[in-house]
């Protein structure tokens, strides 16, 4: 399997490229897609939260390690990797079957300290207990901060079992040790087994996860606590329509009967709004015509 690189390409292209292998294996690693020097210095932007956050309790989070979010309240460079277009462009074509828009699923700064064990095995959709092997919640992106080894706790994936796959009782395949330098970026199915390695190193194995699922699922990271309007309001709109600011067609995610992103323009919202889909649109107005007809 060729992840080093992808052919020069328009940028629709590189989607399609990138999205297809993607669903094929249930991971892709794509390089060059950030400069080291900024990765570096939103890993600088993070030292103090690094040094000030505890480690987690719990064998899943994991003993040895440090898990913190809100990133894009933490430092605004971590708003290019979250809206890189190549990487939203990918989730937004694995994701568009089953929901009306995606939305920001979490952002969280990741340490695996020396002695970290290799962390349980598992599938990022079940959180939620949707239908498996039919629809896929979510896409995450693994970007390192320093270098994964499969010594230090590189990610663990097991190719081929995503989608249908996770169903299986077992995987088919052994998993990989993702090795990874900043700039590139691991993407992975939420379907897909994976797991944090065990750092066997002296060194601290740092990075970021942002992930993105369907606009209609509840989020892993409550977004509106993590960026409260008098925060997000900030945010450029297609960044706050992304972290929840903006309506899910039906009618979800409405505040007082409309957009969220009121809150943002500092309105007082009165009367509900529809904010239907284009063919329930057209199926309410067509009904509304008969009703005045026959009145």
């Amino acid at each position: 399997m060729e992840l080093a690189t992808s052919p020069t390409t328009t940028e629709t292209e590189s989607v399609a490229h990138w999205s297809a292998t993607l669903l094929q294996y249930g991971y892709c690693v794509i390089p060059g897609l950030v400069d080291p020097d900024d990765v570096a210095a939103l890993d600088g932007d993070l030292a103090p939260a690094f040094a000030e956050t505890s480690f987690c309790q719990g064998g899943f989070y994991g003993e040895r390690t440090k898990r913190f979010g809100r990133l894009l309240s933490r430092s605004a460079r971590a708003q290019r990797h979250v809206m890189h277009k190549l990487v939203l462009g990918i989730a937004e074509t694995i994701l568009a079957p089953w929901c009306d828009r995606i939305q920001l699923n979490l952002t969280q700064a990741i340490a695996l300290h020396p002695g970290a064990l290799p962390q349980l095995p598992h599938r990022d959709q079940d959180m939620w207990r949707g239908a498996i092997g039919e629809t896929e919640y979510l896409v995450n992106v693994m970007w390192p901060f320093t270098h994964y080894t499969e010594a230090n706790g590189a990610t663990l994936v097991w190719p081929n079992s995503h989608g249908q796959n996770a169903l299986d009782a077992e995987p088919q395949t052994d998993p990989i040790a993702i090795e990874l330098r900043p700039g590139e970026a691991l993407l992975f199915l939420g379907s897909t087994l994976h797991g944090a390695g065990g750092n066997h190193t002296d060194e601290v194995r740092r990075g970021m996860i942002v992930s993105y699922c369907l606009g209609w699922l509840k989020p892993y990271e409550n977004q509106w606590l993590a960026y409260p309007p008098e925060v997000a309001r900030y945010f450029p709109p297609e960044l706050a329509a992304l972290a929840g600011y903006q309506q899910h067609r039906p009618n979800l995610g409405n505040y007082e009967g409309q957009c969220p992103s009121v809150l943002l323009e500092g309105k007082s919202p009165t009367g509900a709004i529809d904010a239907l889909r284009p063919d329930q649109q057209v199926i309410v107005e067509d009904y509304v015509a008969r009703q005045k007809t026959e009145a």
